[in-house]
């Protein structure tokens, strides 16, 4: 198979209807958090039995079509020692990596950050391709306000987003690129929009210069939403009208899918507003999901770190991975959020 057809043969099976992306590639760090919230300490083994439980939660196949891993999880295997991309993998869900090294403050840019690790990119695709995986992700931050994102982060940003994306296609692997443009703040919602559509632009015009092939790659961005720290949230039919406003005005027709980041909303809030946007009439790409603790938060509380509580753990994480299924296709409806 040419790297052409293996990188079509995966963006195919990722823009199956009713579907859409878990992702499931905290850092260590960041699973620590997690954790920490249900008062469960972040081993190794605790990790491994999370993860294989939400891998082989049956049925999940139905509703989800990628699963983001972080590198650990990419050489771990379940209980019956089956490799966890195997797990994936045979529920239909193509197994993905998490490969970028995390953000850093930009040099002489105060506010801004900038994300490692395209050193030795391409040999790492090969081990991770080796292991399963058939697509991956490198996400970007942008911290907002009156002055934040510099003209500076934004280019710098998308030059790395572009450079991680060719290399991905080079290897046979279908690059995610999410550039994240960050609630944290008391912005409004224009200026969200403004930010947004700056980003986009760029990070398409990066793609471009660096011979990115548009069909053979997904976005992963940010929903236009006020700054967190604003009392009042968007409905969504206003963050679905300001979302594809800018989407419209920035992404290319040619690229297959866009997924969308939950971006520090609730699970019911992401749901919702995916929802809004799918009832938005026909547009150029598919509109889907790709969320980690919009739908793995109801499912960690369920779990509590205790092996008892598997059954609860996946029907949480199965429920909301149905509820936005049935969001990416526009036939949620929040009454459907009943019935435990």
């Amino acid at each position: 198979m040419s790297v052409e057809s293996e990188l079509q043969a995966t963006v195919t099976e990722m823009l199956r209807p009713g579907r859409g992306i878990l992702a499931a590639d905290e850092s260590t760090p960041t699973i620590a958090k997690r954790f920490k919230a249900i008062g469960v300490e972040s081993t190794e083994e605790l990790r491994r039995a999370y993860r294989s439980l939400l891998l082989s939660t049956p049925e999940l196949g139905n509703h989800i079509c990628g699963v983001i891993l972080f590198e650990e999880t990419l050489g771990q295997r379940d209980d019956d020692g089956t490799p966890l991309p195997e797990v994936a993998a045979r529920q239909g869900i193509v197994p993905g990596i998490k490969v970028d090294a995390g953000k850093i403050a930009l040099a002489l840019a105060p506010g801004d950050e900038i994300t490692q690790g395209l050193d030795g990119l391409a040999k790492r695709f090969e081990g991770y391709k080796a292991q399963g995986a058939r697509f991956a992700k490198w996400r970007a931050v942008y911290n907002v306000s009156a002055t934040l994102p510099s003209r500076l982060a934004i280019r710098a940003n998308a030059d790395s987003l572009a450079r991680y994306a060719a290399i991905g296609q080079e290897q046979g692997i279908v690059p995610i690129v999410e550039p994240e443009v960050l609630m944290d703040g008391d912005h409004s919602m224009a200026r969200c929009a403004e930010v947004t559509e700056s980003v986009l632009a760029e990070v398409f015009a990066a793609l471009r210069r660096h011979r990115v092939a548009l069909e053979h790659m997904l976005l992963k961005p940010s929903m236009v939403v006020p700054g967190k720290a604003q009392a009042q949230r968007a409905a969504p039919a206003q963050v679905a009208a300001q979302t594809l406003r800018v989407l419209r005005r920035t992404v290319p027709p040619a690229m297959p899918g866009i997924f969308f980041l939950s971006g520090g909303q609730t699970p019911e809030e992401a749901t919702a507003n995916l929802d809004a946007i799918n009832r938005s009439g026909a547009q150029p790409w598919v509109l889907s999901f790709s969320y980690g603790r919009a739908l793995q938060e109801p499912a960690l509380k369920a779990w509590q770190g205790q092996a008892g509580n598997a059954a609860a753990l996946q029907a949480a994480l199965l429920k909301r991975a149905m509820l936005n299924g049935a969001a990416r296709e526009g036939r949620y409806d929040a009454a459907m959020e009943g019935g435990g």
